[in-house]
């Protein structure tokens, strides 16, 4: 993935918050996208106005090195849940990954309860 186009770009880091791991994080101005693997890659995106819930959690160790993990809970059936790991300055994405979904929703007019409603529609049938 190259930088053209990225809000925000970041890897998912391990041992003393450096970034050896093949998983790239990237923010558009309308979709998160995980990559990971060397050789055999995946690629996955969720467009931002389907994420629904943005949580921070950082461990103790996460904390000691200035990392962070954001929980999402997504409309998307494939990813309904995702977790982007051990991100450096994890408020300051949350607050932009945030922004960016309420951004994006209100472009598309598009809110929570559309979602609820077509949740309880699939749950009927």
């Amino acid at each position: 993935m190259n930088n053209t186009g990225y809000i925000w770009r970041d890897r998912k880091r391990i041992f003393f918050g450096l970034p050896w791991t093949f998983t790239v994080y990237a923010l558009t101005e309308d979709r998160l996208i995980v990559k990971t693997g060397i050789l055999n890659t995946s690629e996955d995106e969720i467009r931002l106005y389907r994420i629904l819930d943005v949580t921070l959690k950082r461990s103790f160790w996460e904390r000691l090195f200035g990392l962070g993990t954001l929980h999402l809970c997504t409309a998307d059936k494939s990813s309904p849940e995702m977790d982007v790991l051990h991100i450096k300055n994890p408020r300051e994405v949350r607050t932009l990954l945030s922004d960016r979904v309420e951004e994006e929703r209100a472009a598309r007019y598009v809110g929570i309860r559309e979602y609820m409603e077509d949740d309880e529609a699939n749950d009927v049938h």
